[in-house]
């Protein structure tokens, strides 16, 4: 049977390890043959520590080849693509890392084109904005809540609340806001999803415009994203040229219209109102709350603030209902969450499961555990203010819950392992370190407090009145726990006192 496609991903993340020089070597051969073949630009797998990955079409079904190197094309195309040949993987989807997922929301990333609007619609993309449009205001809010999906940037607050709570609010302009500025450690979810399939995104925003009300959108992207960029522009462009959006969305009498504004680098951005002010052409500062963005968010007006995983999965949930996506994970817990494997793990890439899996299992089973073959002494949750898990705590759930009953977050899911001779001392010292770095300067506690924190860590760590200095570590991390502004200072404590009480060896001389 004749191959008519193949394909090699160009996402960042593939890009980096010369997926462009693969993908320039198999068009050579393809002209070279005069193959009647066409290649095809898709996402990524998520399978990071096989790429570069080339794919072609046999039968209706993907077959997997890598990592491949430029001058291995050749022979790949000698061999027609044989089964015996030494990287062949099998089936992509057979492939176990793979085959043991539960793609909804990352279902089209690494399979389409991610601008071919035939390819999105082929593959199930516009079945919930066509069921939303003849759904009212409050029927779509009440089926985002009936999902239980939960914001999946950080704070996990019911994303069917907040929707509710704009709805409701008066004003006559509304809006719609995507928080794209994806800064954690370890994490890379949101922009394989915008690099992978930009239109889902797209989409869910449209869904969020009609369920509350808003006509415009705007989607706040990190600088650090230039691909992430090109693609949503583009995107854009051909979802205005297909009537996708627009002043009739689909033909409708609804009509929404969106954009896409640039960060400037800035990590505070990513809390919600930070990225707001930036919006607005100002700096990015902390606003207290109340007024809640829902409220008074976007130049005033009554706004959803939801990051890139949270509003792609809006899609689904529409298309499919509600009780679809609920009968994925536990307790309180609903839907399936992208995880991130990143650090010093064999198996890097991402995982997209419904809660209730533990860490353990994720970081064994499908990690491999460490690339370096060392034991495992840390990993790290929730980005670079979640805490450091001792072995103790690998068993705890995927849970919203589970998480913050061992004081610990999952966040935006980016896992980050670290091998036996990583320094747990230095770590802690990196969160005060990163904080008073990326730190707005709004409130005391956060601006003054991780400068003291960074002074006290290394008295610590040089053994300079020991005792004293921790009861005064303590005192710190309390002071910014109850008195910042926002997360940003408010959680920094979090991984310091995890060193603290789980790995007190390593702030020892």
């Amino acid at each position: 049977m004749a191959i008519r496609r193949i394909f090699v991903s160009d996402d960042t993340s593939a890009v980096s390890v010369d997926a462009d020089e693969v993908a320039n070597a198999v068009e050579s051969e393809v002209r070279n043959r005069k193959l009647d073949m066409v290649l095809v630009r898709n996402g990524a797998r998520g399978l990071c520590w096989l790429e570069p990955l080339v794919e072609v079409e046999l039968g209706g079904e993907r077959h997997a080849f890598g990592p491949m190197e430029p001058e291995e094309i050749p022979a790949l195309f000698e061999s027609t693509f044989s089964e015996q040949h030494e990287k062949y993987l099998g089936p992509t989807e057979q492939i176990p890392y793979f085959a043991e997922q539960s793609r909804v929301t990352f279902a089209r990333v690494g399979v389409i084109d991610p601008l071919s609007p035939q390819d999105y619609v082929d593959h199930g993309g516009l079945a919930g904005l066509k069921r939303a449009l003849n759904m009212s205001c409050s029927e779509i809010v009440q089926e985002v809540t009936d999902s239980g999906l939960r914001g999946r940037g950080g704070a996990a607050f019911p994303a069917g609340i907040k929707w509710r709570t704009v709805l409701d609010a008066p004003g006559e302009h509304k809006y719609i806001t995507c928080n794209a500025d994806e800064g954690d450690s370890g994490t890379f979810s949101d922009r394989m999803l915008m690099e992978g399939d930009p239109f889902c995104l797209i989409e869910g925003m449209i869904i969020a415009g009609l369920a509350v009300g808003a006509t415009h959108g705007y989607i706040y992207l990190r600088s650090e994203y230039p691909l992430a960029h090109k693609k949503l522009n583009a995107a854009i462009e051909i979802a205005d040229k297909e009537g996708w959006l627009g002043d009739s969305v689909l033909g409708s009498e609804q009509s929404f219209h969106l954009e896409v504004r640039l960060g400037a680098g800035a990590y505070i951005c990513g809390e919600e109102t930070a990225m707001l002010d930036s919006l607005e052409g100002k700096r990015g500062m902390v606003r207290p709350k109340p007024p809640l963005p829902a409220l008074e968010g976007l130049f005033g007006c009554p706004t959803v603030v939801n990051n890139v995983i949270t509003l792609a999965c809006i899609p689904a949930i529409l298309a499919d209902g509600a009780a679809a996506y609920e009968s994925f994970g536990v307790n309180r817990s609903r839907g399936t969450l992208p995880l991130q494997l990143a650090g010093n793990v064999k198996h890097g890439g991402l995982v997209e499961i419904g809660f209730g899996r533990t860490l353990r299992e994720i970081v064994d089973e499908f990690g491999g555990g460490t690339l370096s073959g060392r034991p495992i002494k840390a990993i790290q949750v929730g980005g670079p203010l979640g805490a450091y898990l001792p072995e103790s705590q690998w068993d705890t759930p995927i849970d919203y819950e589970a998480f913050a009953a061992i004081d610990a977050m999952l966040g935006h899911g980016g896992i980050v392992v670290f091998d036996d001779t990583v320094d747990m001392g230095e770590q802690a010292r990196f969160a005060f370190e990163f904080c008073a770095l990326e730190s707005c300067g709004k409130c005391t506690p956060c601006r003054i407090g991780s400068v003291r924190g960074v002074e006290v860590v290394d008295k610590i760590r040089g053994n300079v009145d020991r005792e004293s200095n921790l009861i005064l570590l303590k005192d710190l991390c309390d002071t910014l726990i109850e008195g910042s502004l926002c997360a940003m200072g408010g959680m920094t404590p979090f991984p310091v006192m995890s060193v603290v009480k789980h790995f007190a060896e390593d702030l020892e001389c």
